[in-house]
């Protein structure tokens, strides 16, 4: 058993930190959004900034669109071109994606200035990203409501996990001691 331990020691340490960074952002994250009433139907800071800058870019390129409270659910209502099209949720904001990102490049380690780097630029990546497929899954829900199971459930997703896996890529090939190592 020990000597199993041995050949693999750095896939476990590899697991180590990621669990525990992935559990430690998770729990602050959840503290986060125990902070809001949910009965009150508060919305998170984070959701409503999402909201607002997706109504700010379907703006800036020339749509009709704004957002309001929901009424009856903790959320905003995202309105395109005066239809009431989308929800932008809690988990619209993309915060777990960018949990999920930061534990792994957390743990493929790499120089501490590489890393606050990448991760800053890689968290702004992701919501920019966020933002622009909400936008686009807005657009393309006003012209194809028939595909909103496609589009929400498949092809956006896609699109935001795979960049996510391309900064994945990236941070191992270019930036982690193991690309310094091979």
């Amino acid at each position: 058993m020990k000597k199993y331990f041995q050949l693999y020691r750095p896939f476990f340490i590899f697991l180590l930190k990621f669990f525990v960074t992935y559990g430690i952002l998770t729990f602050c994250y959840q503290m986060y959004l125990n902070s809001f009433d949910s009965k009150e139907l508060e919305i998170d800071g984070m959701t409503k900034f999402v909201a607002y800058q997706t109504e700010d870019l379907l703006q800036f390129i020339g749509q009709d669109a704004y957002t309001i409270p929901h009424l009856g659910q903790a959320c905003m209502k995202l309105f395109l071109n005066e239809k009431y099209l989308a929800r932008v949720v809690e988990g619209c904001n993309a915060m777990s994606v960018m949990i999920l990102f930061v534990a792994f490049v957390i743990a493929f380690k790499g120089k501490l200035k590489h890393t606050i780097l990448f991760l800053i630029i890689g968290v702004l990546i992701i919501h920019l990203l966020n933002v622009l497929r909400i936008a686009l899954l807005t657009i393309a829900l006003f012209h194809y409501p028939e595909y909103e199971h496609l589009l929400h459930g498949v092809i956006f997703p896609l699109f935001i996990y795979g960049v996510v896996f391309g900064l994945w890529v990236i941070w191992v090939q270019k930036f982690s001691s193991y690309a310094k190592a091979s």
